[in-house]
């Protein structure tokens, strides 16, 4: 078949033919860009390699190519009327951020929840929702002018997203969503990035919904913690694994990277490998050997650490830093949303929560106390509407001592943690342009002698942890905090319209 025009590495074009044999039986012809009958096979493949072996550069390519050939790409905040003739791709990632980070280059990704809950919109609304995704003629709707129908055309046109629109029109999320149910209608073919940090259930559920469904993952990174210790396409078929061994030429002279795959020479010892972080330093300012944590830094992204007692210490010694009350919290404060703490009887507001971004590990950042005691208004990172007001339980943990401290909680909703120091294996799926390791941290797990699937420990994580960085590798080898250049600030983050709140109570 004819392979696109962007240079493919061997394995990276030899996985496009794969998938596109496979996509092929399930009624893409990537190669006439034609829809064709559907064989109704069922399919899984795992597309797995390491950072830098250009897997999210094929993704991209796979989806221009699907929709080039008619796909639908499904987004998962609005679905139009089921059409014989449709065929749907959803592009999918374990947390917002990650999801984040594919739509950062140009692929519309969405989050695992917001495609296994779909949103229930009021039928008048609906109208609109068809119109500006293409399938209905303008509508006229009770309460709103044309000039409100023509922002939410205007907000359509350059971010495709039917609840930005129907807000940027004036209208409150509770408006035209009246609730969320779980999928019951399969879609056609589901691409997942980050698929390390899938665990069997969340693989079940996909292959549900999906019956072509393709996972994109990094067989070095950590395993889930529920996990049972392994990686949902470790147990797949040697046929049914594409492995991409090749470094794309757009890593190549990555000093991050470089020191990312050194950590794949079983010999290398915790001091080598230290002594090629001090010698890329050396050479390029992409990678600081630091002797200090930066207290400016942990305010967007945290602090990577193995253990949980030097994560307490170090959010302790950043809010000191700031002159944080303990009483109360900062606006500008980053917090880990550490699940939603609602009975059963209020499933629906869950799921609400939950496919908005409220998802257990989450990150966000703190905008200030909310209208109604016990809420809090918040950004939550990564989110395509990322300003909700919300009932929290903040939980502030302290050195030695069991219970954590609550400066201020509702009766019920989302609880969060700080977010200043975040543990390796939380930080799975993140990337931030400049990332701070703890290698203290790494230098216990290194002296532990623990290992996890033949690869010791700190490895594993050391790997983990460097390849969240994007632009800059901050290697902290000493305990110190450099104190603040700046208080603290949400100027930096963007506003949605104030329509957007969601109420948890």
């Amino acid at each position: 078949m004819n392979r696109p025009a962007l240079q493919f590495s061997d394995d990276q074009a030899e996985a496009f033919d794969r998938v596109s044999e496979v996509l092929r039986a399930a009624g893409v012809d990537l190669a006439d860009a034609v829809l064709t009958p559907m064989a109704g096979v069922d399919a899984l493949l795992a597309v797995v390699g390491k950072a830098g072996s250009g897997k999210t550069l094929l993704l991209a390519e796979l989806y221009r190519a699907l929709t080039a050939a008619g796909v639908e790409t499904v987004s998962g905040d609005y679905e139009g009327r089921r059409r014989k003739d449709r065929r749907t791709l959803a592009i999918l990632a374990p947390t917002n951020k990650a999801a984040s980070v594919l739509r950062g280059r140009g692929v519309p990704a969405t989050t695992i929840h917001r495609i296994l809950y779909t949103p229930v919109y009021d039928p008048e609304y609906e109208k609109i929702a068809e119109w500006l995704a293409g399938n209905g003629p303008r509508p006229t709707v009770e309460g709103l002018t044309e000039v409100a129908l023509d922002r939410a055309q205007a907000f359509y046109e350059q971010v495709k997203s039917i609840p930005g629109a129907l807000a940027a029109a004036g209208l409150r999320g509770s408006d035209f969503i009246k609730g969320w149910k779980r999928r019951e209608d399969p879609l056609d073919i589901g691409f997942v990035d980050e698929s390390s940090m899938l665990d069997a259930r969340q693989l079940s559920d996909l292959k549900e919904i999906f019956p072509t469904l393709v996972l994109f993952g990094d067989p070095a990174q950590l395993a889930p913690v529920n996990g049972a210790g392994g990686m949902v396409f470790e147990g797949l078929k040697p046929a049914e694994r594409l492995i991409l061994n090749r470094i794309h030429r757009q890593a190549k002279g990555n000093p991050i990277l470089d020191l990312a795959h050194a950590l794949g020479d079983d010999a290398l010892t915790f001091e080598e490998f230290e002594a090629r972080v001090e010698a890329a330093a050396r050479t390029d300012d992409r990678v600081v050997l630091a002797g200090r944590v930066e207290a400016d830094l942990m305010a967007r992204s945290p602090v990577l650490v193995w253990r949980n007692v030097t994560r307490i210490r170090l959010i302790q010694a950043f809010r000191s830093a700031f002159d944080a009350p303990q009483t109360q919290l900062l606006p500008g404060e980053p917090l880990i949303c550490d699940g939603i703490e609602l009975p059963l009887k209020h499933r629906k507001k869950r799921i609400d929560l939950e496919a908005r971004g409220l998802i257990k590990g989450a990150q966000v950042i703190y905008m200030g106390p909310g209208s109604r005691t016990g809420f809090s208004r918040l950004h939550v990172i990564g989110a395509e509407q990322p300003q909700v007001s919300v009932a929290s339980i903040i939980k502030i943990e302290l050195p030695g001592e069991e219970e954590p401290f609550i400066p201020f909680a509702a009766n019920m909703g989302a609880a969060f943690l700080h977010g200043a120091a975040v543990t390796i294996h939380k930080a799975q799926g993140s990337q931030w342009p400049e990332v701070q390791v703890f290698a203290p941290d790494l230098y216990a797990a290194a002296r532990a002698g623990r290992s996890e699937g033949g690869i010791a420990l700190w490895k594993r994580l050391a790997y983990v942890a460097i390849t969240r960085a994007e632009e800059r590798l901050y290697w902290v080898v000493r305990n110190r905090l450099a104190r603040p250049t700046a208080p603290l600030s949400v100027d930096d983050l963007k506003f949605e319209p104030e329509a957007l709140r969601l109420d948890a109570q």
